[in-house]
């Protein structure tokens, strides 16, 4: 499948179709109780360096708004990952090609070394299940001519993404100052969320419609 065929999506009744079989019919209000199974189920590399997997096939209709593209190869953060790997759309392979069980993979969550901790994996979530689009913080979504490495997908995004952000975004600071002054510390945005979206395309999302910021 063309990498343009996986970042843009123009059919507004499919996509809905697919979000809500793939998403939001997989949820309770707590932790889902099994594993979900599919027909359809994509496949992805663990890369234990990158903390994130590698789509190494894909399936279906949530890759126009999940993973971050880079030279047309496609990976998912560890909480996209289990997201999926959850409602049974992603078979997650060892180094070995060796699918993981979702209890292996929740193993992956505990070593924290992708920058994400399972509080923070359950505000994904259920982002995710009201149909929200939603990204690590300045982080790109697709990026042209460059190769992913270790570090360039942790909760901070890269520097000079930051940088940018911080240009058109004036009002970080008071945000966090309005939480240091309830004595709240340790704030960081953590993800950019768009609205539902069946043209959302990674090559230009546009402005998030909010940030979410977390603190531990």
């Amino acid at each position: 499948m063309d990498t343009e065929d996986w970042e843009s999506c123009s059919d507004n009744e499919v996509y809905l179709q697919d979000r809500n079989e793939d998403e939001e019919n997989c949820y309770s209000s707590s932790v889902l109780s099994k594993l979900q199974f599919r027909k359809d189920v994509s496949k992805a590399l663990w890369i234990d360096d990158l903390a994130m997997a590698e789509v190494v096939e894909r399936k279906g209709k949530m890759w126009v708004t999940m993973g971050i593209v880079r030279s047309g190869n496609a990976y998912c953060s560890i909480e996209e990952t289990l997201f999926l790997v959850e409602i049974g759309a992603l078979h997650l392979l060892d180094e070995r090609g060796i699918c993981l069980s979702l209890k292996e993979a929740y193993e992956k969550l505990s070593y924290a070394k992708g920058g994400c901790f399972w509080e923070l994996f359950e505000v994904y979530r259920h982002l995710k299940s009201l149909g929200y689009v939603v990204g690590r913080h300045g982080v790109p979504w697709s990026v042209k001519g460059q190769n992913i490495k270790a570090g360039t997908c942790s909760l901070r995004g890269s520097q000079d993404r930051n940088e940018l952000l911080e240009m058109k975004s004036k009002d970080k600071n008071s945000i966090i100052d309005l939480f240091n002054s309830m004595q709240i510390i340790d704030v960081s945005p953590a993800f950019d969320v768009y609205l539902p979206n069946s043209k959302f395309r990674k090559s230009s999302p546009g402005d998030p419609s909010f940030v979410l910021y977390l603190s531990r």
